[in-house]
């Protein structure tokens, strides 16, 4: 079993329900998946799987509520998000393929921005940023960090903020190996205590929790 490498999870007692109920997507009159139907709840994770243009980001995007689904519904604790937007953007995460931060701002300004919109963990920013190894650059711009160091300032927005839901698009973007391990042990020790998270890679995941299933998207291909 991985050991802990950061500050103990803040995930709230409130159990975890999220819900995707027969989802469909199309993209340039193409049927990416249809009938697409699961749940996740706390203590769980999800690894999407599938070949490139399977819909594995548009299934994500649909997750966050930043694209509608051409069929079907996404629902947190029974409720559909788009009707319960305020408690599920408070306690769900989303780092996608592209870093989402400021580069005229520091990580300690990106991670406090982050904290006014999306609410405080019992984690402090300065804690969260020295878990992501990032001691001696909190005060520098993020354009003049190296690539795998603005992975990292995006990364501590989930320890920094009251996420209880990680939505993780290709998390390891520009890490190195060391990187890696460092954000497996972090995602061990937040499923591990409560949380949830849903996530693609091109890495190899290696996940000691054992909530860990597998959804992959090529085999829903529609015909």
């Amino acid at each position: 079993m991985k050991p802990s490498t950061g500050p103990a999870s803040s995930v709230s007692e409130q159990p975890i329900s999220l819900e995707a109920d027969h989802l469909s997507c199309i993209r340039d009159d193409r049927v990416l998946f249809e009938g697409l139907s699961f749940s996740i709840g706390s203590g769980e994770a999800i690894v999407l799987e599938g070949r490139n243009g399977t819909g594995k980001t548009s299934l994500l995007r649909i997750l966050c509520g930043l694209r509608r689904p051409d069929e079907g519904e996404v629902r947190w604790h029974g409720i559909p998000i788009e009707k319960n937007y305020v408690d599920y953007y408070t306690h769900m995460a989303f780092v996608g393929h592209m870093d989402g931060i400021k580069r005229e701002l520091s990580a300690l300004e990106n991670l406090r921005l982050s904290r006014s919109l999306c609410g405080s963990g019992n984690v402090s920013i300065e804690e969260a940023l020295e878990t992501l190894l990032l001691s001696g650059f909190e005060d520098i711009p993020t354009y003049y960090l190296s690539a795998g160091q603005r992975r990292r300032v995006a990364l501590a927005r989930l320890l920094a903020t009251d996420a209880r839901l990680w939505i993780l698009d290709e998390p390891f973007t520009s890490l190195d190996r060391e990187g890696i391990k460092l954000v497996e042990n972090l995602m061990d020790d937040h499923v591990g205590a409560g949380g949830a998270m849903i996530m693609t890679s091109h890495h190899e995941v290696h996940l000691s929790t054992p909530g860990v299933r597998i959804l992959n998207l090529s085999a829903r291909e529609a015909a």
